[in-house]
């Protein structure tokens, strides 16, 4: 039976405020929090809590609970976190009891979901390593398996992050450097680092596709996700299902069924 991979990426930025150029040297609050505004970073992570972190979360804890041989992973950014301790520290406390449960994996990344690595190495392992010692704060635990920002993948990055001491990577399943090959296997970079490829088609079915009315069999129903999945019994190693957590009721609301199919 082919094994199923599901990693949620959890990132909120901060958003910058209106900032007016007379302001520099004079105003050093370059966020956006309590104006009211679109870009109001406390009313927008409250929005989405309200609408995806709550209910996919509570989600997910039953069915952890239930089914033991359930596992998932999460990536958090440093920065989202920060304002979840900030603004709705309830739903931190749901992320933590998920966590608790040992059947949740805890992903390493930049700490400000940034771009670091094409620019600065040593900005790269100075944000990974504040990342490191958030979740360890946060969470208890020490995470293994590093993923870039948006799954970026380079041979260089899998070298660098194993001599920080990381035992695999996430990466994206790009056709053009797969040349025909299946995402559906555990791929090893040069130095050894195992690396575990999104299966983009899949994945992009939920993320995007869900409620297109361009879906073949539209809502997407779990019977014909399911079945898509076991067809590949036999083809690979595992299906790898990487998304942003965001996609539970507020990429696809609530009133697409979104919830439903994932429980």
């Amino acid at each position: 039976m082919v094994k199923v991979c599901l990693y949620f990426q959890v990132h909120q930025p901060y958003r910058l405020k209106q900032y007016r150029l007379f302001a520099i040297g004079h105003d050093s609050t370059y966020f956006d929090v309590g104006s009211g505004s679109r870009s109001d970073n406390r009313a927008l992570l409250c929005k989405i809590a309200d609408k995806c972190y709550r209910p996919a979360t509570r989600c997910l804890l039953d069915l952890v609970k239930r089914y033991p041989q359930l596992k998932l992973c999460f990536s958090f950014s440093g920065v989202v976190l920060d304002q979840l301790e900030a603004f709705a520290p309830d739903v931190l406390a749901l992320f933590q009891e998920i966590v608790s449960t040992g059947q949740v994996e805890v992903l390493s990344e930049t700490y400000y979901h940034s771009l670091s690595f094409l620019y600065s190495r040593e900005e790269f392992k100075e944000q990974v390593l504040l990342h490191r010692k958030k979740i360890q704060d946060v969470f208890g635990v020490t995470p293994c398996v590093f993923r870039n920002t948006e799954l970026i993948y380079h041979n260089d990055v899998a070298a660098f992050v194993q001599d920080m001491g990381f035992h695999g990577v996430l990466a994206e399943g790009w056709d053009h450097f797969l040349q025909g090959r299946s995402p559906h296997f555990v791929y090893q970079a040069p130095c050894g680092l195992p690396l575990l490829l999104k299966s983009y088609q899949l994945s992009d079915d939920i993320a995007f596709r869900f409620s297109q009315q361009s879906q073949s069999k539209q809502p997407l129903t779990a019977a014909t996700y399911a079945h898509w999945i076991s067809s590949l019994n036999g083809t690979g190693d595992c299906v790898n299902l990487f998304m942003d957590y965001e996609t539970f009721g507020e990429h696809q609301w609530e009133d697409t069924g979104i919830f439903a199919f994932l429980r």
